[in-house]
């Protein structure tokens, strides 16, 4: 009862212009997130399923390390560690955030599209190929399709991760919603009302978002599954 006697929703209210900036920022994170791992994950992932050498075995590696290290190790590695190694390689904080969230997400949709073109039937490809398709062709029109719809689920997931790691970027002081709400307690000791922003705020964005990818998955679902 204390802590609703003392819950104060104005607070909430004058503190709107800098919560909407820190989530703006949290928007950006995330679009350049899910949209590098998609298409880091899409090349590695055909790479590791159709066995190119060299590519295919970096690609091994990297998803191996990124996938068994916390993303926290690798955020401090890419923000602090390299540029203390090279002496050259210095980044802004928000460009840290951004290839740390691609290289993670990269890493799991990697293996999501690796196995999404493996479970392709290999009789279509070989009707492809015998119907004089080459083998880009047969790619883009017969295992993209056809993968990238097994892979939707195990890569929705992954999408969902990268949104909720934005939080983490707080870590190295990126203006995003958590570290904007962070400030505001550290100023104004305020913690039940930033606390209960952050938590309305990232549940109702994660449900909107799985429900618009779940109707998505849904649409481009195969017709067997349907």
């Amino acid at each position: 009862m204390s802590v609703l006697a003392s819950f104060d929703w104005s607070y909430i209210w004058e503190r709107r212009e800098v919560l909407a900036e820190g989530l703006k920022v949290t928007f950006e994170l995330a679009a350049i997130g899910i949209a590098g791992a998609f298409v880091v994950g899409l090349l590695l992932g055909a790479a590791r399923a159709y066995r190119i050498p060299v590519i295919s075995q970096l690609a091994g590696i990297y998803v191996e390390l990124i996938r068994n290290t916390p993303i926290l190790v690798q955020i401090f590695l890419i923000a602090y560690g390299l540029p203390k190694a090279t002496k050259s390689l210095q980044f802004e904080f928000f460009t840290v955030a951004c290839v740390a969230l691609v290289l993670w997400g990269g890493a799991f949709n990697t293996e999501n599209f690796r196995a999404g073109f493996e479970a392709v039937p290999k009789r279509y490809n070989e009707a492809a190929l015998a119907l004089g398709f080459g083998r880009i062709r047969t790619f883009l029109n017969i295992s993209l399709p056809i993968g990238g719809r097994i892979a939707l689920p195990s890569s929705i997931n992954t999408y969902i991760s990268v949104f909720k790691n934005t939080a983490l970027m707080t870590a190295i002081s990126v203006e995003e919603l958590t570290n904007v709400a962070k400030q505001s307690i550290d100023l104004d000791f305020r913690t039940w009302e930033m606390i209960a922003v952050l938590a309305v705020t990232y549940l109702t964005l994660v449900w909107t978002l799985s429900a618009l990818i779940r109707l998505l998955e849904r649409r481009l679902a195969l017709p067997e599954e349907r």
